[in-house]
């Protein structure tokens, strides 16, 4: 008698796993769009149960517009927005903040129903509880990034910003690896490459961080050459803050310039990386992954450039963050397949 096959045992957790992660992408590009459209602020209190239901009535939209008219956003950007233009921010910063809730729904409920069905592995389950830990904990961070702009900024911070991106992005590349971790896997492991997939992970997410910061800075806007800065490779004013490390936070030259730095870096340790797999392991799944994680690295630095050439506009800005995300879950998957299962692997997979 055969055993059961734990891959299709656990295909409907990974399914449910995969449709965490589509669901974190779609938040990564509404909080986009909340960006783009200085929505953020429009809505002042955190209230996560009372909060999802918006304003009912015209005296319930003039209480929150109140709210928001105190807000230094409001009084020095927006003086004199009437209540129509108040109602197409607030209805994106509510639709972002619904959709963290219903993900919430989405991982608790479908955790619950598997664990006490007994689908949940023993390697699963504190993987698990840490990805509905992350989640409860992202929520936190994000009110802690809206309040930092109630209050003597027009803006929301742009550390909190790059903090809150990121961590959204964590919490998708944990996802794709519990998902891909009880995927089946081709041939064994490749630990001779696997670290160099490894550090492409760790490059990107310091990438989407310093993404995080040219956004909160608006520092796309500004040097909008390629490949040179203005005419120059190394910008005037990239050093001028002190103390110095200011600079890598607050001016936004040097936090473009590292943006950039770090884009060539991964472009050309991708290509590095798709040179060594294919030498060790021509043909195979490992060597074509690696081939198109440097497409899609490619591709992605492209739709940057255009981004900042046309100083950033909304399609294309969020085009980018969509890309980001893709490359990220991509190799996070690559990555994963690269490093034994946690499942024991049949003997006929392939």
């Amino acid at each position: 008698m055969t055993s059961p096959d734990p891959y299709a045992l656990l295909r409907p957790v990974r399914l449910w796993l995969w449709g965490i992660a589509l669901l974190v992408t779609l938040m990564v590009m509404l909080g986009g769009a909340t960006r783009l459209t200085d929505s953020g602020l429009s809505i002042t209190e955190w209230a996560p149960v009372s909060g999802v239901i918006p304003p009912l009535s015209t005296d319930q939209w003039l209480a929150e517009f109140a709210k928001y008219q105190t807000t230094t956003e409001y009084q020095t950007i927006n003086a004199g927005m009437d209540l129509a233009a108040f109602k197409v921010i607030f209805w994106w910063e509510w639709s972002h903040r619904f959709l963290g809730r219903l993900i919430g729904f989405f991982v608790i409920i479908p955790l619950f129903w598997f664990w006490w069905r007994g689908k949940i592995t023993k390697w699963l389950k504190p993987r698990l509880l840490l990805l509905l830990f992350l989640g409860g904990l992202q929520g936190a961070i994000g009110w802690w990034m809206v309040k930092s702009g109630l209050v003597d900024r027009v803006d929301v911070s742009q550390v909190r910003l790059a903090v809150h991106l990121t961590f959204a992005a964590v919490i998708l590349a944990f996802t794709v690896w519990i998902a891909r971790s009880i995927a089946r896997h081709e041939g064994s492991a490749v630990f001779g490459v696997a670290w160099q997939a490894a550090a492409l992970v760790l490059l990107i997410l310091w990438q989407i961080f310093a993404g995080g910061l040219v956004a909160g800075l608006d520092a796309g806007m500004a040097y909008n050459t390629w490949p040179s800065m203005n005419g120059e490779f190394v910008p005037e004013g990239v050093l001028i803050m002190q103390p110095l490390w200011a600079n890598f936070i607050d001016n936004a030259a040097t936090v473009q310039f590292v943006h950039r730095m770090t884009a060539w870096a991964l472009w050309l340790c991708s290509l590095a990386h798709a040179v060594a797999m294919v030498r060790a392991l021509s043909g195979s799944r490992h060597a074509r992954r690696a081939l198109l994680l440097f497409a899609l690295m490619t591709g992605q630095a492209l739709i940057g450039v255009i981004t900042l050439v046309m100083q950033v506009p909304f399609a294309w800005a969020l085009m980018h963050q969509f890309g980001a995300i893709i490359v990220l879950g991509f190799a996070v998957a690559h990555w994963r397949a690269l490093v034994p299962p946690a499942l024991p692997q049949p003997a006929t997979s392939t």
